[in-house]
């Protein structure tokens, strides 16, 4: 019996065009396709984020969230989980404020999966256009006193790169192999993001347990991404895919690089051509 290709595709700037919508053409071809293949997502967005931007498309396979801290399915059946503990998230905290800056942090309140999101309460220019994307979402919450929760998935710092960059030599100098660093310029504006991860919280290792759950092997799947966080899915990947904006450090190890942008549809034009 033949067994279904199985296609993973990260979200912003990769299948979601630039205003983070899906196009009407990548919808149907999904849905199309849903039958045929093994049709997936890998993004650094959470599961109700992920929820509400593929609404319109069906899923019945596992979702790396969160760049690889989560592995769940659409019916929110947890696969894996890459917890960062108070203690240490609490004491990244700290040393960020050395370079007089805070992070956001994406949590779990409870193993039902319900999400909170934590921001200080003093914000950079960067840290007010994030926030507008998530105007009056209930799981936002403003602290006074930032400290982390007890299941905390990722860290992420918005700012300028003179100072993220020091800062992610500096955490990688105190925590060393503790955690993962990723450091990327951010799409949206003209900052960058410095998300901090379990160490086997990335893309990487969440697809190894994805395929571990489909009882197949890491050679059988094609991904698609764009940026820093895509790199270890592609080296691991079977078949890795960049869209036309990726970039180049993204492109530099993908296996083909689309013509077409994620504003073309260029996930959804290659799915369709595929027999």
């Amino acid at each position: 019996m033949t067994q279904k290709p199985i296609y993973i595709t990260d979200l912003d700037h990769t299948f979601l065009r630039t205003d983070q919508s899906v196009s009407d053409f990548s919808t149907q071809v999904w849905n199309q396709r849903s039958n045929e293949y093994i049709l997936s997502v890998a993004t650094a967005r959470s599961f109700q984020k992920t929820h509400d931007f593929l609404t319109r498309l069906h899923l019945d396979a596992p979702m790396i969230l969160l760049d690889g801290s989560m592995v769940v399915t659409p019916d929110k059946k947890l696969i894996d989980i890459k917890i960062i503990s108070k203690a240490l998230a609490d004491a990244i905290i700290y040393e960020g404020k050395k370079f007089q800056i805070s992070p956001f942090i994406i949590a779990l309140k409870d193993m039902q999966l319900n999400e909170a999101f934590l921001f200080p309460k003093t914000l950079n220019t960067h840290q007010h256009g994030v926030l507008e994307n998530y105007r009056n979402d209930p799981r936002m919450i403003a602290c006074e006193t930032l400290n982390a929760m007890e299941m905390n998935l990722k860290l992420v710092y918005f700012g300028d790169f003179e100072i993220l960059k020091p800062l992610a030599v500096h955490l990688e100098t105190v925590f060393g192999k503790e955690l993962e660093y990723k450091l990327a310029p951010e799409k949206y504006s003209d900052g960058y993001f410095l998300t901090i991860l379990h160490p086997e919280g990335d893309k990487a290792h969440a697809l190894q347990k994805v395929m571990e759950y489909l009882g197949r092997d890491v050679a059988d799947v094609t991904v698609f991404g764009d940026s820093i966080n895509d790199i270890g899915m592609f080296k691991l990947a079977g078949t890795a895919i960049a869209v036309a904006n990726a970039l180049d450090e993204v492109k530099s190890v993908a296996d083909i690089i689309l013509p077409r942008s994620n504003d073309e549809d260029g996930v959804a034009h290659y799915l369709a051509a595929q027999s």
